[in-house]
């Protein structure tokens, strides 16, 4: 998303009610910090975080029950340590270091929180193990490449003026994955020929469908073009969250469930910025407004051919929209064995008062990657390598990380 766009959502993040009560502490504490980093921040930044988050609070309770094999941190907890105080902690203080403006915020939330506790041992070694798992993670993440300068370079001829926004994510190609080997572990083959009949029929495709005020769309795809401008952790957490607490996942499942979704989102994220950065290929408002220097005949130039909102600030290839969306779709399908949900309802601020309703994952996705097209901000050979770049991610996560542990499978 770009951050022009952070106003709407805002507005109606502001504008949600937080309980504390906690029903389920791993979703109450994604609510929470989904509010707080969806409008500060990009989403390679926002996914970061919210990885970050969940493997800690996975950490915490983990170690109070291990059923799972941790993450990295190696923790002893106390007998009886409390697991909604140890999750609180470790949502609380990861969230406090790394988004310092919301410190006071969200210390409030852990306090309000932490008081609904009983008093005693439980709750006492909870918070310290909750405060080790978070400062685990945090030195565990302390130099993985985010801080890097951005040191994109533009492609420019001496003299001769380029558009000057500052690009996202031009320093994710190197930060270190959550899963992956590398950065580049799935980097898929280069974007298709601009000479070859597919660069034609896909360019062509999105000239009509993609325009700002396109007659061709129909009611539906204008609307999931709109409805999908939203990116970020509000695009994809809701989804995860629903699916959690329709499931009645118990906290420690719900622990792994959300931390797997998001290393996967951020695994993604870290993927497609590498292929984008490596290809650097033209979005269609570069390429349409300069179909006439692109070698093929079946290509016409239109000069005031624009998208139905702002293009996001980073190279096309792959589709970045696409790639996170299916990347915890495969997330998701891994760990309940179906592509079939419990029905989730995701409403979007770039479209008021609609709701759309998803009861299996491969159409949420579908919806996603169609809408980029529809928008104007990708072509149909992007859309899918992004979906599979996201698969292959999604399910790498789900077989790699956070397995079952032999103590708990022997119990």
């Amino acid at each position: 998303m770009s951050l022009k766009r952070i106003g709407p959502v805002l507005g109606l993040l502001l504008a949600m009610p937080f309980a504390t009560a906690a029903a389920n502490v791993i979703t109450d504490w994604d609510e929470k910090a989904v509010g707080i980093v969806q409008t500060k921040m990009a989403p390679p930044s926002s996914y970061r975080i919210m990885a970050m988050m969940h493997l800690a609070m996975f950490e915490a309770v983990n170690s109070i029950e291990p059923r799972y094999k941790p993450y990295k941190a190696k923790l002893s907890a106390a007998a009886g340590a409390s697991k909604e105080a140890a999750a609180i902690t470790a949502a609380a203080t990861v969230l406090s270091k790394l988004v310092p403006d919301a410190a006071a915020d969200v210390q409030a939330a852990a306090k309000n929180f932490l008081g609904s506790l009983p008093e005693g041992d439980a709750k006492e070694n909870g918070v310290k193990l909750g405060d080790q798992a978070a400062l685990a993670m945090l030195e565990l993440r302390a130099n993985d490449g985010v801080s890097v300068p951005d040191s994109y370079r533009p492609r420019a001829m001496p003299g001769v003026y380029v558009p000057t926004p500052i690009t996202v994510g031009a320093q994710f190609p190197n930060v270190t994955p959550f899963a992956m080997t590398s950065p580049s572990q799935f980097r898929p083959k280069p974007p298709i020929s601009l000479k070859s009949p597919q660069w034609a029929k896909d360019y062509n495709e999105i000239k009509e469908l993609g325009e700002k005020n396109s007659s061709k769309r129909t009611v539906r795809q204008t609307e999931d073009a709109k409805f999908w401008v939203l990116t970020g952790p509000l695009s994809t957490h809701p989804l995860s969250r629903q699916i959690a607490l329709a499931k009645n996942m118990d906290v420690v499942d719900t622990a792994r469930f959300m931390a797997l979704a998001t290393a996967a989102e951020e695994d993604a994220l870290i993927a497609v910025l590498d292929a984008k950065y490596k290809y650097d290929f033209w979005r269609p408002i570069t390429a349409i407004r300069n179909g006439d220097i692109d070698g093929n005949p079946a290509t016409e130039r239109v000069a005031t051919w624009q998208p139905i909102d702002n293009t996001p600030l980073h190279p096309e290839y792959p589709c970045a929209h696409c790639i996170v969306s299916s990347s915890v779709a495969a997330v998701i399908r891994s760990v309940l064995g179906t592509d079939e949900i419990p029905e989730v309802t995701m409403t979007s601020p770039f479209a008021p008062g609609v709701t759309h309703r998803f009861t299996n994952l491969t159409a949420y996705a579908e919806e996603v990657a169609m809408a980029r097209l529809y928008a104007g901000f990708h072509y149909r050979f992007s859309l899918a390598v992004g979906r599979e770049m996201g698969e292959k991610i999604g399910s790498h996560v789900a077989a790699s990380m956070l397995r079952r542990s032999q103590l708990a499978t022997a119990r």
